[in-house]
């Protein structure tokens, strides 16, 4: 392989880490408190709202429901509005973002519901507010479910922003269709497989070790 071939691969996984980077952090500053009001509205519950609960159920799901490749085609308006263009890394980043937000809202949700109602209704009976129960109970213990599932939507976004390499996204996955693909050139194809498989080999790895060190019911054992 060529150093100007190798230049262009680390080039290019500096692009994807980029788009996936940025998607994961606006991704997450909008779909964490979005999974915790999933998962705190229903009746009964904490911020008690079904009706908004039940309509951005329905968003959420309708989002997560349409194909990644059909999302980016179809808010290219949005795209051009909000980056300038359709094509390139910094447009790319707006559909990971879109599709990661409801992605993450929902395993966030999951995340939360796995923690002990027992719990709550404690912190209630201490005369803690809804917001001090998020933050001091629902949090801390669902910590670790929601690093792994960061940690998935993390591994989600590598797999999609190799996507948007077909629609001129940039990254990884535009250098192996342009070079692997259109030009018949498959050693480069093969090294773009196993960066992506790299990257996702150490996102899981980072991911479960964060989650071990911060499972406090596995501290509390020993």
């Amino acid at each position: 392989m060529s150093p100007e071939l190798i230049r262009m691969i680390a080039s290019s996984t500096l692009d994807t880490l980029y788009m996936v980077g940025l998607a994961g952090l606006f991704g997450t500053l909008i779909g964490l408190p979005l999974g915790i009001f999933l998962a705190t509205s229903q009746a009964g519950e904490l911020f008690a709202a079904p009706m908004a609960n039940s309509l951005i159920g329905v968003v959420v799901n309708a989002t997560r429901s349409t194909p990644f490749i059909i999302l980016v085609v179809a808010i290219v308006p949005l795209t051009r509005l909000i980056a300038g263009t359709s094509i390139g890394t910094a447009a790319a980043t707006v559909p990971l973002t879109i599709a990661a937000i409801p992605f993450i809202a929902r395993v966030i949700e999951a995340a939360i519901r796995e923690v002990d109602h027992g719990l709550i209704e404690a912190a209630r009976a201490f005369g803690a507010s809804p917001l001090q129960i998020v933050r001091k109970v629902l949090l801390p213990e669902a910590m670790p479910a929601v690093t792994l599932a960061l940690t998935l939507t993390i591994v989600s976004l590598l797999g999609y922003s190799a996507m948007v390499g077909a629609v001129g996204g940039g990254g990884l996955g535009d250098l192996g269709i342009r070079y692997g693909y259109q030009r018949f050139m498959p050693e480069v194809m093969l090294t773009v497989v196993l960066v992506l498989i790299a990257l996702v080999q150490g996102v899981q790895t980072l991911g479960d070790t964060l989650a071990r060190k911060l499972d406090k019911r596995r501290i509390r054992r020993h």
